[in-house]
């Protein structure tokens, strides 16, 4: 029975009718206009209907996964002769002929056409012969759709090889279907093969325009007569363009004042970027040519490192292509005047470092792995990639940043890399772009196939949050990523486990001793669990469950259709419970099980699920199984759910662990430290003379954190003592965690003399400065509340959408 869709303010819904048809590869082919602010063109969609959809993995269950009014006629470009001997060359030769993009604009309508289709429910099964048309349906939102039309895969030269399986056809579409079919399906061996012909297809003729409507989350189309997904066309074209206010697109100034665009995919992921599947479960390859004027760098979710090609018209086009599936919200661009950071010239020894390749234990299996998901050019099945450490890497940031990034970002990166590696094994991915982003982006990173994204906040300071951050972003190539969420309401399947691993990989990245790395960790530990205290004391309830579907996790409507609860609440994207609960589980698991034991599973774990979606119980149910029964003492799959992903509040096994982590020696050094500062603070209240001061410890940058922390729940510092913090630790020169702290420190005891660390912050460091305007507003302070509102006003315009949204509420 098709589940009813009325999702409330706070619930996104997911459309796409993904139990019928799939997408299993998107051709883009877009013009970024920095004027209008818009990005247009075309999106050529290829489908696959039938029993392989019902296969959310793509294989035959062996993974044991449960499975879950006006258009003007826009010229396409000719295809031109294509001959055997260019279609058997390496793809990277075989790039789309490129278009006369002013001609294609010029015969565009701005007006955005729609036709009469009643509802979204006018849809029907693969198998229903009944009266209504069968209904594609996408997710799509803040687009203008300007034309639909079927594409006619058989005028492409060479296609006719596709339709030798099978009896030949007079009709036309069951023909164009048949070459599409077998397209879809060629073996991975053949993938340069399969993109050549996707890109050609992408240039084909059209054979007819096809009925479409928008409705505010989808695109729903349809062929007149066409009852079934079996019949419906299996490649399709929709030219269309973005919103200036689309909420997947971000437009604005980098940190040198230059324009610049880019996608992240939250609250709404990718509908307002190009209609798509946006279900997890609809996972899909994607090539992508994208034109811009010539000062920019097009920057992508790709496989490979592109080169631009030169269009007459001054502008370079710019392709890039994804051939591991993967769902469309991972999908990312950023168009901008981003400059290359390079390593100076080094000498033959420093190179070999930073290119070697180091054997790992961990993948000496790593060839007899069968892998689990459906058919692609496997990263893991390439021999060199399992004892390659370093994969290729370039950083690219505003030319005011190229400094900052060469002292410090660069020397990080194969630190970090290779640690990773020296955990986990291969690396799922075969390359990497790291880019500093503009100071509106509304968190420390991201992570998308190939690319990172990284916020300005975490270059100053030192190298701490730095490579912390890297480190949680490099995480999530393995989580997140290679292995992602059946259900995006178990985020803590990715941000749990990326928050564990950025510990263990920084411990390593550093070449921290046992003891060190244990000392570090423990600290880590105790302000995340005061972080979790303080969240789940301001929280609603119902936000602070992992799994707020509990055992309806997973589950969708006949169609395939959901709604990921919350999805659309603006405060959720600053809650931090699905990192800390999912990172204090996981902790708990190896601390249960032995670490050595633990992340040797978690390498199988890796080989057994890499490439596939899983839901929490996959893992759990792995774990156990992996674990003798000494080792696991007791624990089941249903008490971790009871206690740990199924109810709100702090864990019952967590509350008492706080003892242990309060008596190690790093934080026993930060308790001496705040006790000499109470001591002075009461000395200056009481103006006594001044005593011999007492010495004060060289403290890390988490202890510093610890220590702001523990000063702010003094009632009173006096400004003697803020300003010799100040100095003492030169808390200006910190880390944004530390001087955040510090901000709520001034803030608390209204010390004007660093009000404008306050403002520096708020517009520097907009990641993380939502929560100080909530500061500000509650000290019933006038000179603080004029400073909020100031620094809103000088930021609000290019503030990030739902950033803005929370403070306009604190302050209004």
């Amino acid at each position: 029975m098709e589940m009813v869709l009325d999702p409330s303010r706070d619930d996104l819904p997911l459309m796409a009718n993904t139990n019928h048809i799939l997408v299993k590869h998107y051709e883009l082919d877009l013009d970024v206009d920095f004027e209008s602010h818009v990005i247009e063109g075309a999106i050529v969609i290829f489908l696959e209907p039938g029993s392989r959809c019902k296969n959310l993995n793509g294989v035959d269950g062996e993974s044991g996964q449960s499975e879950s009014s006006e258009s003007g006629k826009v010229p396409v470009t000719n295809l031109g002769p294509f001959s055997s001997e260019m279609r058997s060359q390496d793809f990277a030769d075989c790039d789309k002929s490129e278009k006369d993009t002013s001609d294609r604009s010029s015969n565009h309508n701005s007006k955005e056409q729609t036709y009469g289709i009643s509802s979204s429910k006018n849809y029907c099964d693969p198998g229903d012969h009944g009266s209504e048309d069968f209904l594609l349906i996408l997710d799509c939102c803040d687009l203008s759709v300007l034309k639909v039309e079927e594409v006619d895969a058989a005028a492409v030269p060479g296609t006719e090889r596709f339709t030798g399986s099978t009896k030949l056809t007079n009709v036309p579409e069951e023909l164009r279907n048949q070459i599409v079919r077998e397209l879809v399906t060629l073996p991975a061996d053949h993938w340069r093969e399969q993109l050549y012909y996707y890109a050609c297809c992408s240039q084909a003729p059209g054979c007819g325009e096809l009925l479409f409507t928008s409705t505010t989350w989808s695109l729903q189309i349809r062929k007149m007569g066409v009852k079934t997904a079996i019949n419906f066309p299996h490649v399709i074209r929709i030219w269309y363009k973005t919103k200036p206010e689309g909420r997947s697109v971000t437009w604005t100034t980098d940190q040198s004042g230059r324009p610049c665009v880019y996608t992240m995919g939250s609250p709404i992921n990718n509908r307002a970027l190009f209609p798509c599947q946006e279900p997890p479960v609809a996972m899909s390859t994607w090539q992508a040519t994208v034109r811009a004027a010539a000062s920019f760098v097009v920057l992508m979710s790709g496989e490979n490192s592109a080169k631009p090609t030169q269009l007459q018209e001054g502008r370079l086009s710019w392709n890039y292509y994804v051939t591991m599936p993967m769902p469309a919200s991972t999908f990312t661009i950023a168009v901008g005047s981003w400059r290359e950071v390079k390593l100076e010239p080094c000498s033959s020894n420093e190179l070999s470092a930073v290119t070697s390749f180091s054997s790992s234990k961990s993948d000496s299996r790593c060839a007899s792995w069968v892998c689990g998901h459906m058919e692609y050019p496997c990263h893991f099945q390439n021999p060199g990639a399992a004892s390659q450490a370093i994969i290729p890497y370039r950083v690219f940031a505003p030319e005011c940043l190229q400094h900052c990034c060469e002292e410090n970002l660069l020397q990080l990166i194969p630190q970090c890399l290779s640690a990773a590696h020296s955990t986990l094994g291969t690396h799922p991915f075969s390359r990497l772009d790291v880019l500093i982003v503009p100071a509106n982006f509304a968190s420390l990173g991201m992570a998308s196939p190939h690319i990172i994204f990284l916020s300005q906040s975490v270059l100053p300071g030192g190298s701490h949050l730095c490579g912390t951050r890297l480190c949680h972003e490099i995480a999530h190539a393995w989580f997140g990523l290679a292995i992602g969420a059946q259900d995006w309401t178990e985020e803590w399947l990715s941000e749990g486990f990326a928050t564990h691993l950025e510990d263990i990989f920084w411990t390593e990245a550093q070449k921290l001793s046992r003891d060190e790395a244990r000392e570090q960790q423990e600290l880590k530990a105790l302000l995340r669990w005061r972080r979790l205290r303080d969240e789940v004391q301001k929280s609603a309830e119902e936000m602070q469950v992992l799994r707020p579907n509990r055992d309806e996790t997973g589950q969708v409507s006949e169609s395939g259709a959901s709604v990921v609860k919350y999805g659309l609440k603006p405060e959720k994207i600053f809650m931090q419970v699905h990192y800390l609960k999912g990172y204090f589980l996981l902790r708990f698991l190896a601390s249960r099980l032995g670490e050595e034991t633990y992340f040797s599973f978690l390498r199988k774990f890796v080989h057994r699920f890499h490439g596939q979606l899983i839901l929490s119980q996959d893992f759990l149910h792995m774990l156990l199984e992996d674990t003798s029964e000494e080792k696991r003492l007791g624990l089941s799959v249903e008490d971790i759910f009871q206690n740990w992903l199924d109810a709100s509040g702090i864990p019952k096994p967590l509350q008492g662990e706080t003892r242990t982590w309060a008596e190690s020696r790093l934080v026993r050094q930060v308790k001496d430290e705040v006790r000499k500062w109470i001591r002075a603070n009461l000395r200056a209240r009481k103006r006594r003379r001044r005593e011999k001061e007492e010495l004060l410890e060289k403290l890390l940058p988490d202890q510093l954190v610890l220590l702001l922390e523990s000063l702010l729940e003094e009632k009173t510092l006096c400004p003697r003592i803020l300003q010799s913090l100040e100095k003492t630790y030169h808390l200006r020169e910190q880390d944004a965690e530390v001087r955040h702290r510090w901000c709520e420190l001034v803030i608390k005891h209204k010390y004007t003399k660093a009000y404008e660390d306050i403002e520096r912050f708020l517009l520097e460091d907009q990641a993380m400065g939502v929560y100080l305007y909530g500061e500000l507003m509650v000290s019933e302070n006038a000179e603080l509340q004029q400073l909020a509102h100031k620094c809103f006003e000088m930021t609000k315009e290019h503030m990030d959408r739902s950033s803005a949204k929370v403070v306009a509420e604190m302050l209004f």
